[in-house]
């Protein structure tokens, strides 16, 4: 098994720069990486699987509006609105009665039509137990432990040493693609198979092993066929995010926390884990939501990936401008992303803490990312040592309007932050000479 083994001079912020670097260099390369296209999926906080034409519309027509990129159709696209689409996956077919007015190759012509790139959810390694296929096909596609299939939360895990699964997987890509279009694929995985397949194997670890092998193994033969396809890992969120899975593809998924205030404390540590360019964030303002909870929603992507989501065809006119400059100004700053290294001016985020903040450096420009959270401090002094002695040009990235809200002393290095109410955050850029 492959790791990496460092020592460096420094504290944990050194090592974790040290680690960005190792990774940058052991995956392989991708366009998405380079370009950070914005990416609107319907599910989090928006849809929820329950996909149909009529709520689809208006939402794909927003996202356009605010400037995303790609549009995906998340969980639920092939179950009919009678079937649950959890133990119903596999066949990877569109729901006969979800897609109205010329079906579902309408709907994805309307995505393009609106500037965006379509994209779909799959499950590729599991086959539901109510799915069409689950019957038709073999015990020897599957996992099994002493004779008997591995099933976990309604689910078979397919077995990709099986040359047989892998013809059939390329078969469902290959499909997809030439029907609807599609060019971002959002590869999921739900269950936990626990330690692995005995079929055909030294042991279970064994069985486990090669299988994960093979699976990124065809999922290189699917970049080879398919270069310019975008997929994502994702494994209820960020379950499974690991650089032999992330070497191989382009963008993760960190999590799929449904609260935005948690998804900050996520967000503020991921580049810990994951390259920037890398770590998909949820942004998803709800109906209701005011100004201060969607500034808090897009801080929380702006350093990362911009994942979008929420009920932003709902939430008032101003919140939605919010969004929209939001991914105005996050296409302006993602060049420094790419190419620049994360720092924790004060430490790894932590839950419970009143406040985090993470920046991105590049070159003479640093991003910094405040939160406040619960409590009653609502000023907190961040440490820029590197920066004592100068006169940096600070201004706010995001939102442009907020009044000033910080003060730089030279002397000390100290950036003092005051954010009035909990659960707030900021963005601020720091330009040096």
């Amino acid at each position: 098994m492959p790791a990496t083994i460092g020592r460096v001079k420094g504290g944990l912020t050194c090592a974790l720069l040290a680690l960005n670097s190792v990774r940058r260099l052991i995956r392989l390369p991708h366009p998405d990486m380079e370009k950070m296209p914005v990416i609107f999926n319907d599910y989090m906080n928006c849809l929820m699987a329950e996909p149909t034409t009529e709520k689809l519309l208006p939402v794909i027509d927003t996202a356009a509006e605010v400037g995303c990129e790609y549009f995906v159709v998340d969980a639920g696209w092939f179950a009919t609105l009678q079937e649950t689409w959890w133990t119903s996956v596999g066949e990877w077919k569109e729901s006969p009665d979800r897609f109205t007015n010329g079906g579902f190759v309408k709907l994805m012509d309307h995505i393009r039509a609106k500037g965006m790139v379509p994209g779909l959810w799959l499950e590729m390694e599991v086959v539901g137990i109510t799915s069409p296929v689950a019957k038709k096909f073999p015990d020897a596609w599957f996992f099994q432990r002493d004779g008997r299939r591995v099933s976990d939360h309604g689910r078979y895990q397919l077995d990709y040493r099986n040359p047989e699964v892998r013809k059939h997987a390329d078969s469902i890509l290959d499909r997809v693609i030439r029907d609807y279009g599609v060019g971002y694929i959002k590869n999921d995985y739900n269950i936990n198979a626990g330690p692995g397949t005995d079929f055909k194997a030294d042991a279970l670890g064994d069985g486990l092993l090669e299988h994960n092998r093979a699976f990124l193994a065809w999922m290189d033969s699917v970049m080879e066929r398919h270069p310019g396809l975008v997929v994502e890992n994702c494994a209820s969120g960020g379950m499974r995010m690991d650089y032999a899975s992330l070497s191989h593809h382009s963008i993760q998924s960190t999590s799929d926390q449904t609260d935005y205030r948690l998804t900050g404390i996520i967000a503020a540590a991921s580049a810990s884990a994951v390259t920037p360019e890398q770590a998909a964030v949820w942004s998803y303002p709800l109906k209701d939501a005011g100004e201060e909870e969607t500034i808090f929603n897009m801080v929380n992507s702006l350093l990362l990936r911009i994942h979008q989501s929420g009920r932003i065809h709902e939430i008032a006119p101003r919140s939605l401008a919010l969004v929209k400059e939001g991914i105005a100004y996050y296409k302006t700053i993602r060049k420094l992303i790419r190419r620049g290294q994360p720092f924790w001016p004060m430490g790894l985020a932590r839950f419970g803490a009143p406040w985090a903040s993470f920046g991105i450096v590049s070159g003479k420009t640093s991003l910094l990312a405040v939160w406040r959270f619960a409590g009653k401090e609502r000023t907190v002094d961040i440490p820029l040592p590197e920066l004592r002695g100068k006169k940096p040009q600070i201004s706010v990235g995001f939102p442009a309007k907020a009044s000033p809200f910080w003060k730089w002393n030279e002397k000390s290095g100290l950036l003092s932050v005051t954010l009035a109410k909990e659960h707030t955050a900021r963005l601020l850029q720091i330009e040096t000479r």
